[in-house]
């Protein structure tokens, strides 16, 4: 399984023709926004399901925007572009589909306007992103979350990704399989690469956007399948650091990430020490969501293999 492909200036080449000067913009300053976008194989099916291609994209050109970009390709192309990519990859597996739009100009100094913008899009074969998705083992973090005053945190900023860089490669370091973060003011805002939740007392709770989370389109997903699914009401708010130690279930969420429990914090067991039941009942109702399983939620899933 490799990849083999790219969407390139505008057409699909061989991913060896898919290359970038050493002098891009992009490459020096940070100056590039992507996606995350999940496509899942159902081999009852044998089809391939993107999940949530609408709202991803929706979302990479709102991260285009804040970077001052003007992208040559409206959202129907690049979701076309998605689609017709991962058809001429031919995989049958689950994938991940990154979308990158960046700073193509080959100058030197810091600067976003006034400069050529580029899209490139590729898929590769994707399992997961934690290695211990039923119970990882997470501290919390020495390093702070990015402020939305720095950088904007509600989009997926390349540069911006040094910060979950350090908060990923501190906890690994540590003997840790992830790690959450704080903001500016001692709240928990999310994990290195996730929004988290936290269930206490019966009630589900995960930080809001002013924690300076990614609004992330799994995060949503979950408010909406809590409420209408388990009947359990999402409550956005502050989470202060200790709450994590007393919480009955955690659970991090994301695209890459998935759905996946959080059993101890800083060598403190959450809860009973094991995936709890609220955190068992998404997870599997969202796995078979993205995998085209769920009759309600199949206009959430976009097919790439045409059957007909």
């Amino acid at each position: 399984m490799q990849t083999n492909y790219a969407f390139f200036q505008g057409q699909i080449v061989p991913i060896e023709q898919a290359k970038v000067s050493v002098m891009t913009h992009a490459l020096h300053y940070g100056t590039a926004c992507f996606g995350g976008i999940r496509a899942y194989w159902n081999e009852q099916q044998e089809q391939l399901y993107i999940f949530r291609l609408e709202d991803h994209i929706k979302r990479f050109l709102s991260s285009a925007g804040l970077l001052l970009m003007n992208l040559p390709y409206s959202a129907q192309q690049l979701r076309d572009a998605v689609v017709e990519l991962l058809r001429r990859e031919g995989q049958h597996n689950d994938m991940y589909v990154r979308p990158l739009a960046y700073k193509a100009d080959h100058k030197i100094g810091v600067l976003l306007h006034g400069m050529t913008d580029e899209v490139t899009i590729f898929a590769t074969p994707f399992g997961r992103y934690v290695a211990n998705e039923e119970g990882a083992s997470v501290r919390v973090s020495s390093w702070r979350r990015v402020d939305d005053n720095a950088i904007p945190a509600r989009g997926k900023i390349a540069g911006a990704y040094v910060n979950s860089s350090l908060v990923k490669s501190e906890a690994l370091m540590d003997g840790y399989d992830e790690a959450i973060v704080l903001d500016e003011h001692g709240h928990v805002s999310e994990g290195s690469a996730a929004n988290i939740f936290m269930v206490r007392e019966g009630q589900l709770i995960t930080p809001p956007v002013s924690s300076n989370i990614l609004e992330g389109i799994t995060r949503r997903t979950i408010m909406e399948l809590a409420a209408a699914e388990l009947g359990i009401r999402v409550e956005e708010r502050a989470i202060d650091r200790t709450e994590l130690y007393v919480c009955d279930e955690l659970f991090f969420c994301g695209t890459g990430v998935q759905v996946a429990s959080i059993t101890a914090v800083d060598r403190r067991p959450v809860g009973a020490g094991i995936m709890g039941p609220v955190t068992t009942a998404l997870r599997t109702l969202y796995f078979d969501i993205v995998r085209g399983n769920v009759e309600k939620y199949r206009p959430w899933n976009t097919p790439v293999f045409d059957h007909a």
